[in-house]
């Protein structure tokens, strides 16, 4: 009898764990055993964004996995900076070729910390794809190797998807014009310019992609890859999230940008996962703000410089 009472209360501390755990982690993160019991379901559509992607073929993917290619996807190839958001027609498209229905499950999964997944989610969400039906694979390709094989053999695809998107809301997106007049010029209170990118970048000593260093006037620096665990690529639990972003006031409407749109919208997925209500991404980002070479520029660690802080 009291082995029986040790094996219920064991089961139900692990029913009260799993609860908690669960509680603590977004609903559209899933695991590799979760993705491996369905992979035979004819509504999932997995993609793969691989920040090398002939690693889709030379490595191998997730059976039944599209490869995404995420410069030529998921930009704007006929604007410059060329990650710029695509149009609405242009992921459309790009979704029915991947054979993306209205009544699809997608998964996205990446190796670089869910940073490249990430873009392909915010697009779903700026062109009204159900959310519901969007997941994101927590642990990316690691997380599936540590008990799944990938495979090399190509992904048949399936055929063309009907899926229909709808026009992106005006407050999904903030282009540089926003940025100047309500972050720079107006000093706006209740608006927050969050730069996701990496410290040295923030702060000019490092420039890579670009011509200049530094960052825009008044923008506030959160590295998003900094909310992944870089070993397990899994996400960090909301309280470790919710301590990353204690600088950001709740009330606070925010834009977040990085180089060229991946750490940005990694940024955009945290703060909606932690109840953030209007957030929004500078297409373009600094790609966009750098290449003026006329836009004002600070360097250093905090928001403003002497010019600015005037």
């Amino acid at each position: 009898m009291k082995k029986l009472f040790t094996l219920l209360l064991c089961a139900v501390l692990n029913l009260f764990a799993a609860a908690g755990f669960a509680a603590d982690r977004p609903d559209f993160l899933v695991d590799a055993d979760w993705l491996a019991e369905r992979l035979k379901d004819p509504k999932l559509v997995v993609l793969e964004v691989r920040y090398h992607p002939h690693r889709h073929a030379t490595v191998g993917h997730i059976p039944g996995a599209v490869q995404v290619q995420r410069f030529a996807d998921l930009g704007a190839n006929d604007e410059m900076p060329i990650m710029r958001f695509p149009s609405r027609a242009a992921f459309q498209a790009t979704l029915r070729r991947w054979g993306v229905n209205d009544d699809s499950t997608v998964v996205v999964y990446d190796d670089s910390s869910t940073a490249l997944a990430s873009r392909v989610i915010y697009l779903l969400d700026l062109y009204g794809f159900d959310p519901k039906r969007v997941k994101l694979l927590d642990g990316g390709t690691i997380g599936w190797t540590g008990f799944n094989e990938l495979t090399k053999s190509p992904t048949v695809l399936r055929g063309p998807g009907k899926v229909t998107l709808k026009a992106a809301p005006a407050v999904a997106m903030a282009a540089w014009p926003e940025v100047y007049r309500r972050v720079v010029a107006g000093r706006e209170p209740n608006l927050l310019l969050l730069d996701a990118r990496p410290a040295d970048m923030y702060d000019g000593s490092r420039i890579q992609h670009s011509v200049q260093g530094g960052h825009i006037p008044g923008a506030i620096n959160i590295v998003s890859l900094q909310g992944v665990d870089g070993q397990s690529q899994q996400w960090k639990s909301r309280a470790e999230l919710a301590a990353m972003y204690k600088d950001v006031p709740r009330g606070h409407a925010v834009i977040t940008y990085c180089h060229d749109g991946f750490r940005s919208t990694l940024a955009w997925l945290q703060l909606k996962a932690l109840g953030y209500k209007d957030v929004r991404v500078y297409n373009g980002g600094w790609g966009d703000w750098d290449r003026t070479l006329t836009l004002p520029v600070v360097k250093g660690s905090k928001p403003f410089d002497a010019d600015f802080d005037l």
